[in-house]
């Protein structure tokens, strides 16, 4: 699908307002209701949109701690990647895990309430799958960007 300037400043304020109403968005966007309302439709069918959500502080829910694990395998064969992917999709710590190029093949982005409850989570999960050679972390010490809006833009 290609994107025009309206869809983009559609995407671009609901990244910024996911609860707006439709009269409002339009309005934003320059479109009248009707037409704001059948080009979100649209770019929720072709799940360029793919969901809504809400935001929750982890510091404020109790999980003040962010870690990057950075993950070797054993090995790339089929069933170990299909292994950890599958013990990985089951750990609710982990908020996001890439497959990554260089020394190590993947990047976990772990939460956790301290450093006792990460420690656990590595202990408990992380060296419990077969298919890991070898866990690296760090952890962050200061948030300096967090934002989940994509620069946007029109060809």
């Amino acid at each position: 699908m290609s994107l025009d300037r309206f869809d983009i400043a559609i995407l671009a304020e609901l990244q910024r307002n996911g609860r707006i109403s439709n009269r409002d968005l339009a309005e934003r966007v320059g479109l009248s209701p009707a037409p704001c309302w059948r080009r979100l439709r649209t770019l929720e069918e072709q799940q360029i949109i793919s969901r809504y959500a809400a935001l929750v502080d982890a510091e404020k829910v109790g999980l003040s701690i962010i870690a990057f694990a950075h993950i070797s395998l054993e090995n790339h064969h089929a069933n170990t990647v299909v292994e950890f992917d599958k013990a990985i999709q089951s750990a609710d710590e982990v908020l996001e895990c890439y497959m990554t190029s260089g020394e190590y093949d993947y990047m976990l982005k772990v939460v956790a309430a301290d450093m006792a409850a990460y420690e656990k989570f590595f202990s408990e999960v992380l060296m419990q799958i077969a298919a890991i050679r070898n866990v690296s972390t760090s952890f962050a010490l200061r948030h300096k960007k967090l934002t989940t809006v994509l620069p946007l833009r029109t060809n």
